[in-house]
């Protein structure tokens, strides 16, 4: 049996907790952000590579474990490594901007990590007070809501997402959440897991 050691990590002063939800009716989630003032932008395409640690399945828990990510959008490289504390969207989130991306592929698997899922989506933000809005229309699985909030750390990631649940309860829309990442959204997908 492969076991993934987890790094040692001292505690993040902030840390990002979302909730997740596929969307049915596109259109009535458009309406009710609009109706509390929401302007969402234009949309942005974002092709993804996911990355997991090498010993690392899925079907396992991502409790602990880093992640990497490798985006390209708008002509940018960006590496995020993940790594989910209390559940899945709730992480220790790092990024930055690489300027080659076939090198930082090379150098993430290179560093123990080996590709898992491309995700491509087009992305459509705003901000709500202290809320992150995300609109996502994911080739594969369809259209999603994000409700992100970064957090200090002690706060409890559980209790926050619940706070922006209530808040998406609030747009009176059908809204189904999701607890899985997109690139576990998308294997089940393509796999019938």
């Amino acid at each position: 049996m492969n076991t993934i050691q987890t790094t040692g990590m001292t505690p993040p002063s902030t840390y990002e907790v979302e909730v997740k939800y596929r969307i049915s009716d596109l259109a009535a989630v458009e309406a009710a952000l609009a109706v509390r003032g929401v302007v969402l932008s234009a949309p942005v395409v974002q092709d993804d590579q996911a990355y997991a640690r090498v010993g690392w399945e899925y079907g396992q828990s991502k409790i602990g474990v880093p992640f990497a990510r490798l985006r390209t959008e708008r002509g940018r490289h960006l590496l995020t490594v993940k790594t989910p504390m209390a559940n899945e969207l709730s992480c220790v989130e790092h990024e930055t901007e690489v300027a080659d991306r076939a090198q930082m592929d090379a150098a993430i698997q290179q560093m123990g990590f080996y590709p898992t899922v491309r995700i491509r989506k087009a992305r459509r933000t705003a901000t709500l007070g202290l809320m992150s809005l995300c609109v996502d229309q994911v080739d594969g699985i369809g259209a999603f809501l994000e409700i992100e909030r970064m957090v200090s750390h002690g706060e409890e990631g559980e209790r926050i997402q619940a706070e922006l649940d209530r808040f998406a309860l609030t747009l009176g829309v059908s809204l189904e959440r999701a607890t899985d990442t997109y690139d576990s959204l998308l294997r089940a997908a393509r796999t019938g897991v």
